[in-house]
């Protein structure tokens, strides 16, 4: 947390002096260029108290209301954008840096207006591109939903179950961004695509524990014939409402598995459900979740190793030691995909591979698969890059 104020503190600084270098240009008159900056930072200033204190101190509608769609929504894509821009601009600093002494060192050389002018407008580009990028994600990228079609082949699968579909809702974060209304149409999308069997994979609420209730109601219309079954996320945990999420769900026909396990069958056969609440290695976030010395500890004896199991685990760092216990198939969240990522350009451009190289999509390795599901809903700010929201499919084959 230290280091994040610490960029946006030296981002708004740079920000700050690049704007009274474009006034100081356009303004001549210094009474005037001193107007502009009075009027100009008391302003700023006012509108960051204002926003802090409207985004962090004050229950979280499950609505978008006008003061987060005309403040909150403003202030948060101007706070990602500032400073990513900044050290974009940081880093060509850096890379320009050597050419500059160097340029220093020799024989003083006369730059052309064209090529002076050139490097001004490929620098302005590269500076606005951050806040172009988090326009398009906040206006477009975090509602472009994709639906995920996805063939798992599990050789141990009875015959029984050849075909069986499994739909995926996770990371649903309830709140102005991704209101009540919004996540009954997803719900309506993923009972269209004909599930068997239906999960939900945590973080139905982000911070304040009184939106449990919107969320629940919201989710309440999910139906599939075999049951609707979840887990618990690291969010539900900070926000305190492991137990009371648990219950509010069960008045509405939805299990969520906590340490648990349920047989799903059908025609005399069986496959093994499993869930568990969110588990962690390592101190991670405001609380609310125990830390463990190994992941899945004490689970061991949900595994049957007589059928195929399906674990659903927030966090996607269980898959490991879930193939290590002969868990088939893993179904996971938490990421969002990176939520802002750039693998088009480079597969190592998102932030969430930084604690975790299960970012999304499908993972393979000796004894189970995994699946990472990219969420519905958005955490920090209200902004998806190259990583679009997703409701996933998956059809189980045996052959």
């Amino acid at each position: 947390m230290t280091l994040i104020l610490t960029l946006f503190f030296v981002s708004q600084v740079y920000w700050g002096w690049q704007f009274y270098r474009w006034i100081r240009a356009r303004v001549k008159s210094r009474p005037w260029l001193g107007y502009a900056v009075l009027a100009i930072v008391p302003l700023y200033v006012a509108s960051f108290v204002f926003n802090f204190v409207r985004v962090w101190r004050t229950p979280s509608p499950t609505h978008l209301t006008a003061g987060w769609a005309l403040l909150g929504a403003p202030f948060l894509w101007w706070v990602a954008s500032s400073v990513a821009g900044a050290l974009l601009m940081a880093i060509i600093a850096i890379v320009r840096f050597p050419w500059w002494i160097a340029r220093r060192a020799s024989a003083p050389e006369v730059q052309s207006p064209a090529r002076r002018e050139f490097l001004q407008h490929t620098v302005t580009a590269v500076a606005a591109a951050p806040f172009v990028a988090g326009a398009y994600g906040l206006l477009y990228g975090r509602l472009n939903l994709e639906t995920t079609e996805k063939h798992i082949l599990l050789p141990r699968l009875p015959k029984a179950f050849d075909g069986f579909r499994i739909v995926q809702l996770s990371d649903i974060h309830i709140g102005p961004f991704m209101p009540d209304s919004e996540i009954r149409k997803y719900v309506a999308i993923a009972n269209a695509l004909k599930p068997d069997l239906m999960v939900l994979t945590g973080d139905y609420v982000t911070w304040d524990g009184s939106t449990q209730y919107a969320a629940v109601d919201a989710l309440s219309g999910v139906r599939a014939p075999f049951g609707v079954f979840g887990c618990l996320g690291n969010h539900d945990a900070w926000a305190r409402v492991e137990d009371s999420i648990t219950e509010l769900f069960r008045h509405v026909n939805v299990r969520l598995l906590r340490q648990e396990r349920v047989d799903i069958r059908t025609r005399g056969e069986s496959f093994n459900l499993i869930g568990i609440d969110f588990q962690t290695r390592r101190p991670f976030g405001p609380g609310g979740t125990r830390v463990l010395r190994r992941f899945l500890d004490g689970m061991e004896n949900l595994v049957d190793a007589n059928r195929v199991n399906v674990l659903l685990s927030h966090n996607p760092d269980t898959f490991d030691r879930a193939a290590e216990l002969g868990v088939d198939l893993s179904l996971a969240g938490h990421t969002h995909g990176g939520q802002v990522a750039l693998e088009f350009i480079s597969p190592e451009l998102a932030p969430s591979r930084i604690v975790t190289p299960y970012v999304s999509g499908w993972f393979q390795k000796p004894g189970g698969q995994l699946y990472v599901n990219r969420g519905i809903g958005t955490i920090g700010v209200p902004i998806r890059v190259g990583a679009p929201p997703e409701i996933t499919a998956y059809t189980l084959t045996c052959a």
